[in-house]
């Protein structure tokens, strides 16, 4: 890795280190390789480089057009939620963001498809992920309301931003036994919820209370 992945100061190995031995610690991720594969990601580079110095920190952080990198204990919960005990093969991301949600998940499953409605940070994120050298993301530019048919079925879905309902599309495009992973809800009140797809039909359980950007329909 060059210096600028690997960090100096504020941004070096050792404080991400100290950042997933905090995520340890609270003990509510408990999954080595989620642990593991934000030990190994530079989150600095998925933030401005003013804010490099608070990438570690504990914290949402904004990556601009009105968007955020979530906390990254909330990164690794869903992460570790969205596996079980398992490792999906194929993976469909809604809010690619800057791309570290999507890096994390390229390290733990076979293959990541990520969908984002904002064109200038869609190139942000292939860039980030390319200066990685990570090679089984794809990103693409459209509306992840309505997920990603032609790439269907998925053995896992993970949204990084809430509809105020589940879409019927992410339900269609999830394969038997794939686990859906989403935040649902308004300004207000917003629930993690996880659903199940099992031979008889869906089951939903709910994770906890979350804060995230709204799911907007179109792409600009």
């Amino acid at each position: 890795m060059t210096s600028d992945t690997q960090g100096i100061g504020m941004t070096s190995q050792r404080t991400r280190d100290r950042m997933v031995q905090r995520i340890r610690d609270q003990g509510r991720v408990t999954d080595e390789r989620v642990l593991e594969a934000l030990r190994r990601t530079p989150r600095h580079l998925f933030v401005d480089e003013a804010l490099s110095s608070r990438a570690y920190e504990d914290t949402q952080l904004p990556i601009g057009h009105g968007q955020t990198i979530s906390h990254p204990h909330t990164v690794a919960q869903m992460s570790a939620t969205l596996l079980g005990e398992g490792s999906p093969r194929k993976v469909l991301e809604i809010g690619t963001g800057s791309g570290y949600q999507a890096a994390i998940l390229a390290q733990l499953c076979g293959e990541v498809h990520t969908i984002e409605r904002i064109r200038a940070l869609a190139e942000t994120a292939r860039g980030n992920l390319k200066a990685l050298n990570i090679r089984n993301v794809t990103i693409h530019l459209d509306d992840g309301l309505r997920g990603l048919k032609n790439q269907a079925p998925f053995d896992a879905i993970l949204a990084s931003a809430a509809p105020t309902a589940i879409p019927t599309a992410l339900l269609e495009q999830l394969a038997p036994g794939g686990r859906l992973l989403v935040p649902v809800g308004n300004a207000e009140k917003q629930e993690l919820l996880l659903v199940e797809r099992g031979e008889d039909g869906f089951t939903q359980t709910l994770i906890e209370r979350v804060n995230f950007v709204p799911m907007l329909s179109g792409r600009r």
